[in-house]
């Protein structure tokens, strides 16, 4: 009697594979459930108010009409409040405060970077006093940035903490380089820890058996951090510079609150724009606030193009998807292979 081979290891049958996709697609549906009143609240405290701003950025408030009187409500402008910033007396301005932006992020964020990679090597070193350590480290983070914007202006007031120790009378809040390095130094106290605290994220998951066979292989303590160290904290800190970066391309209330508005020095897109609502331009603050938000969606899909910032989680769900002898194995798994001794 003839006895019917038993089925290789690893096939599906059509049946097994149409039910496997009826559960996917009945999970990708109640996910979709679930979701929906996260996506309602965000299409009408984000979505609703972009759209109204793009509205509000065609159209002018006030003036006078040929016989000199207030003109009320609002009238169609088209594209006169984009050209005026291009083209008019306010593109100097409009030009300054976007170096001013550009610099601050630029500066802060390198600053930040090397400081929050130095404080996670250091919080992820096991010695006593560890948990202190870090909770102190991440105390500025967790000040609310009015507060420590005023905390500063304390110590950088002329009778301040700053020039004590200087020894020198400087005014920190007039208009100048004083001020944008009071701007950078507040910043970088506050928001370093930020980006410590994401390296050290990725510094708990690298297995220390990795820099064991690195070690036994003669590697030295720097080149373990360029070559294994950086490679695989890569994912974490570059989503904390991509947020980093976006925070610093909109920054109003740190340079606005320590130094003040009207300082050309510190004056950055936000606070212009901030500054056009005032005096009820409420057109061009539309434009300004509209063309920094093209700007900010520009800078974050090269961010994430260029150097693929994981941010939704895509390459740990590509990882997944590699097996080896049947076993999902990923870049860790594969570094610690390459790393061991025969």
């Amino acid at each position: 009697m003839a006895v019917a081979a038993p089925p290789r290891a690893g096939t599906k049958g059509p049946k097994k594979a149409k039910e496997w996709k009826s559960a996917d697609e009945g999970q990708g549906r109640l996910a979709a459930i679930m979701l929906s009143p996260t996506f309602l609240v965000l299409i009408l405290v984000i979505g609703l108010p972009i759209l109204l701003g793009i509205r509000q950025s065609f159209y002018t408030s006030g003036g006078l009409d040929a016989n000199g009187f207030v003109v009320e409500g609002d009238q169609w402008a088209g594209l006169k409040n984009y050209t005026a910033i291009f083209n008019g007396a306010s593109a100097s301005r409009f030009w300054n405060a976007f170096y001013v932006t550009n610099f601050f992020t630029i500066i802060c964020v390198a600053i930040e970077v090397v400081i929050g990679v130095a404080m996670a090597l250091i919080m992820n070193r096991a010695f006593k006093g560890r948990a202190l350590i870090r909770a102190s480290i991440l105390v500025p983070w967790a000040i609310p940035t009015v507060v420590s914007a005023v905390l500063w202006k304390w110590i950088f007031n002329a009778n301040g903490v700053a020039n004590v120790l200087l020894h020198k009378q400087v005014l920190w809040s007039t208009d100048g380089l004083q001020a944008q390095m009071a701007v950078i130094i507040a910043d970088t106290w506050k928001t370093a820890p930020f980006i410590g605290l994401l390296v050290l994220a990725g510094l708990q998951v690298i297995p220390e058996e990795v820099y064991e066979a690195a070690k036994i292989d003669g590697s030295s303590a720097w080149n373990s951090f360029l070559h294994i160290t950086l490679p695989l904290v890569k994912p974490a800190l570059l989503v904390a510079v991509l947020f980093r970066i976006l925070d610093n391309l909109r920054m109003f209330d740190l340079p606005f609150v320590l130094i003040g508005k009207g300082k050309p020095s510190v004056e950055t897109l936000s606070i212009l724009a901030q500054q056009e609502s005032v005096n009820t331009r409420y057109g061009p603050a539309a434009a300004y606030a509209v063309l920094l938000f093209i700007y900010l969606v520009i800078v974050a899909y090269a961010f994430i193009k260029l150097l693929g910032a994981d941010v939704i989680g895509d390459a740990r769900s590509a990882a997944k998807t590699k097996k080896v002898k049947g076993r999902p194995r990923s870049k860790v798994g594969r570094s610690t292979a390459k790393g061991d001794t025969p």
